[in-house]
């Protein structure tokens, strides 16, 4: 990592607007990181810009062009290492070049194999100062998902789960329709919005005939959907199941493939991936997922795969949606476990964020 070099004030004040113009691309930069940028000159931000949607302009360039000629002597502030080859557009390091910016202050180099070192060196090769690792951890963080595909190539993975305040998820019978309120149901949209994939097993299907689409039309995703994927072992994904009805694609991952013609008749793509006693390998799935640039996977299911990924320590981060209310014993919980009877055997968890959320409170924890 480059060592970082001494910043002023304000080189703070524009990187932290860098990173707060790169959060506007969450819905629709997706599978590219989320990339903000401010070009300034004396003290006064004269540009910024952002990459929007994928396949357009990178931040850097829509920050140029708002900031036109003012851009000459300016420095440039950016949240991630500028490109330095020919992708869907054209190398952002050439048009800084061509602006005539007299520096460049980046929060991380890129991870990319593509871009990584390459942008910092082509800037110095032109004769501009390069500094990096202004504020890298939270650049870090808002592109945790980009990050963990090409650094460990899985998608960061997050279990939303909504629960009573005694842990329930479900009533014995499987009723489950309302635990949580109007507010909470509403910012699972923007969870789901934001993720690549969101996941759900061949139980949650045939128990809830879940769509998993974002359904919210205030959320701006350009019309895309997340990608839905089942985890289904024996392929008993009913051919009637709501989410093979619905815009977007569905990926099931099975270990036994004989009834795929049926489903792949419907749009639904079917994967065999087997894992130890026929069932379904996630990490396999996860790597897979990966390979087809998902960053960041949203997995909504039950409490046996969600027990199966917590063992499997595949987890990176849970977001709880808890209401306030108790449910009593006849109830499902949130995860299957093994016969867990000492204190040590419990997981762990650290705790990033508690807020309310309407009339419930979302808690969002790491497994320590």
């Amino acid at each position: 990592m480059a060592r970082t070099l001494a910043c002023s004030p304000f080189d703070s004040v524009a990187m932290a607007r860098a990173m707060r113009l790169a959060e506007r691309g969450r819905y629709r930069a997706h599978p590219n990181p989320m990339v903000g940028c401010v070009v300034a000159r004396d003290g006064e931000i004269v540009g910024e810009g952002w990459h929007a949607v994928a396949g357009e302009a990178h931040a850097e360039i829509n920050a140029l062009k708002a900031a036109g000629d003012k851009a000459r002597g300016a420095t440039v502030y950016v949240t991630l290492e500028p490109c330095a080859h020919h992708g869907k557009t054209p190398p952002c390091t050439d048009a800084l070049v061509k602006a005539g910016v007299a520096e460049v202050v980046m929060a991380m180099s890129d991870p990319y194999p593509a871009v990584r070192g390459r942008g910092r060196a082509a800037l110095e090769a032109a004769g501009i100062p390069a500094r990096v690792g202004l504020m890298e951890q939270a650049a870090a963080e808002l592109n945790r998902g980009f990050l963990s595909r090409v650094r460990r190539g899985r998608p960061w993975l997050t279990l939303k789960l909504a629960a009573s305040l005694d842990g329930a998820t479900a009533m014995r019978d499987g009723e489950s329709r309302w635990i949580t309120g109007p507010e909470a149901r509403a910012d699972v949209q923007r969870l789901r919005a934001a993720s690549g994939a969101v996941v759900t097993g061949i139980g949650t299907v045939l128990a809830d005939d879940p769509s998993l689409t974002v359904r919210d039309a205030s959320i701006d995703t350009g019309g895309r959907q997340p990608l839905r994927v089942v985890l289904d072992t024996s392929l008993r994904m009913p051919p009637g199941a709501s989410m093979l009805e619905m815009p977007g694609e569905t990926l099931v991952y099975c270990g036994d493939d004989s009834a795929r013609e049926g489903l792949e008749s419907l749009a639904a793509a079917v994967i065999r991936i087997d894992g130890a006693g026929g069932r379904v390998d996630p990490v396999a799935v996860l790597e897979d997922l990966a390979s087809r640039e998902i960053n960041t996977a949203l997995v909504e299911a039950g409490p046996v795969l969600c027990g199966s990924l917590i063992r499997a320590k595949l987890v990176d981060e849970l977001v709880i949606y808890q209401a306030p209310h108790i449910m009593g014993s006849e109830t499902r919980r949130m995860f299957e476990t093994p016969a867990w009877t000492r204190l040590a055997d419990r997981q762990g968890l650290s705790l990033v964020e508690t807020r309310r959320i309407g009339g419930d409170l979302r808690i969002t924890a790491r497994p320590a």
